[in-house]
């Protein structure tokens, strides 16, 4: 049996690289969006559930209450006995579900 004289199929240097390069292109991930709505969903389920809530301010008060509506700046808190209030959000240091009252 006579060896053929095959020559070698191989793609050229050039080739290789834009195949390389194109995957990257298309496989480059998205940039995430700049609001992904976890606050407002956090506020609506408390306030749907009329959670009691602990509010911690930056000054060191300590507000308990429901949480009854909200907007971008703001959220107006329904207290038992005392006078409802309506606080900018910049002034919560920190707020949690009240388990003193469940």
């Amino acid at each position: 049996m006579e060896s053929a004289n095959r020559k070698l199929i191989r793609p050229s240097l050039n080739e290789i690289k834009d195949q390389m390069a194109a995957p990257r292109r298309g496989q480059k991930k998205p940039t995430p969006p700049d609001q992904t709505n976890a606050e407002n969903f956090y506020y609506v389920k408390q306030m749907q559930s009329k959670t009691p809530m602990v509010f911690v301010l930056k000054d060191g008060e300590t507000l308990r209450g429901v949480i009854e509506w909200y907007d971008k700046s703001c959220l107006k808190i329904n207290r038992n006995g005392e006078p409802n209030l309506l606080v900018y959000k910049p002034n919560i240091k920190y707020m949690y579900k009240d388990e003193e009252s469940s």
